[in-house]
């Protein structure tokens, strides 16, 4: 038997179609991951956007706001209407 000949037996083909499937799924993985985090992303820079319009927080720094969220979390969880509120 020569080395071509081993090279192309069907094990060696289901191996190279496997090793193949492996890879399409890291790539597919991969896409599905990085939509998600420019999902996340667009995400928090709209609810960014969002506090600094209705709460006029632009000249704050980001420490600032923090506090000021730490402030009022307490009162937004406990008064959150039940429609907004997280299903799991």
């Amino acid at each position: 038997m020569s080395h071509d000949e081993i090279k192309k037996t069907p094990i060696t083909d289901i191996d190279l179609k496997i090793q193949q499937l492996k890879e399409r799924q890291h790539r597919l993985m991969k896409l599905s991951s990085e939509k998600e985090r420019k999902q996340r992303a667009n995400r928090l820079i709209q609810t960014g956007a969002l506090a600094e319009k209705y709460f006029g927080i632009e000249h704050l720094t980001i420490k600032q706001r923090e506090e000021l969220f730490k402030i009022f979390s307490d009162f937004i969880s406990k008064n959150t209407p039940t429609k907004y509120r997280n299903k799991e």
